[in-house]
């Protein structure tokens, strides 16, 4: 230890006096590779930096600078991950479009896709009908209804129905929905054929009911021919089935309208307008008078022709003579034709 301690002192003399003489080391050598740069100029340490001068009064206020667009950002708690997003509304179909607010009130429903092809798409639930003059026609209950079959009993109604009231001296004010859209078979009947009904394509219609309070039934004999003939004509054209009266026993109280696709644009119109029932029962027969004189009962005649053919009958009898007992009966001249077959 003490050899190792007097070998450290010796070489310390033996340093260079130079090296001795440098000074120490600064931080600056490190960055820039030498001593600190030296001020060219004095430094002073008490120099009062100008301020700007106050704005005028009578100066506008200064708008607040916006960020650009770019830097916008949204609200805390606003932004929502793409897969998030709401889906883009589907497209609407050009009867949609078409079929305004200022024709009816029919607000759109999603598709409905039932069990053996029951529903439909591009649907509407058709709450009323708006005639030319702004006034309504309530449909009730309201008819879920394909928008094409919607638009052809909404003009149905403006161009047809509402002119015949006008005649009537009232306007149209209900529209008697007995069924519109319901899935199940023809007349109800199960395992039938998928109905109109079913597919949103058909409406039955039992009656109107006008402003005055006076509601026409369709199919009530007390309604005038003409009229009934008049609403006849005017579905027979405009739809491909119109059944009422005396197509089948199942339409004997609404008419039932629809719009169905055939082969060759095939149409079918039944319904037997019948004649109205008269409105006073017939006259019945006069009472007999007391004075006439009575009449002859048929049994009394057909007495006398009985009690009067014994008499021929014995005389006949009476005019034969009678035939020996020993004489075999001679056969008849039937007997004798039935021998001959």
């Amino acid at each position: 230890m003490v050899t190792a301690a007097m070998a450290l002192i010796w070489l310390g003399m033996q340093a260079d006096p130079a090296e001795a003489r440098r000074p120490p080391r600064s931080p600056w050598d490190d960055l820039f590779g030498g001593p600190p740069p030296k001020l060219r100029g004095p430094v002073h340490h008490h120099s009062v930096v100008p301020l700007p001068k106050p704005r005028p009064a009578e100066a506008p206020a200064a708008e607040p600078e916006e960020p650009p667009a770019a830097e916008k950002q949204p609200p805390a708690g606003t932004a929502k991950p793409a897969e998030q997003a709401a889906p883009a509304a589907p497209a609407q179909s050009a009867c949609r479009q078409a079929l305004t607010a200022e024709i009816a009130i029919a607000p759109s429903i999603p598709d409905i896709h039932g069990a053996g092809g029951c529903g439909g798409e591009d649907l509407v639930r058709l709450e009323a009908i708006v005639l030319p003059d702004r006034r309504q026609v309530a449909v009730k209950p309201a008819a879920i209804l394909r928008c094409k079959m919607a638009t052809a009993i909404a003009n149905w109604i403006r161009s047809d129905i509402a002119p015949l009231a006008q005649n009537l001296g009232s306007t149209i004010s209900d529209l008697d929905n007995f069924d519109s859209f319901e899935c199940r078979g023809r007349n109800r009947i199960v395992g039938a054929q998928l109905s109109e009904h079913g597919r949103a394509n058909a409406l039955d219609v039992r009656a109107f009911k006008l402003a005055n309070g006076k509601q026409i039934s369709l199919t009530d004999r007390s309604v005038p021919r003409d009229l009934r003939e008049t609403v006849l004509h005017s579905v027979c054209a405009r739809f491909s089935t119109v059944l009422g009266p005396g197509s089948d026993w199942y339409h004997e109280d609404h008419i039932h309208l629809d719009l169905m696709e055939r082969r060759n644009n095939y149409r079918i119109c039944q319904w037997n307008v019948y004649e109205p029932l008269p409105h006073v029962a017939p006259l019945l027969p006069a009472e007999r008078p007391e004075e006439a004189p009575p009449r002859e009962v048929a049994a009394k005649s057909e007495g006398k022709s009985n009690s009067a053919r014994p008499e021929a009958d014995k005389s006949d009898e009476e005019a034969e003579p009678e035939a020996p007992a020993d004489t075999k009966p001679q056969p008849t001249k039937k007997r004798r034709q039935n021998r001959r077959l």
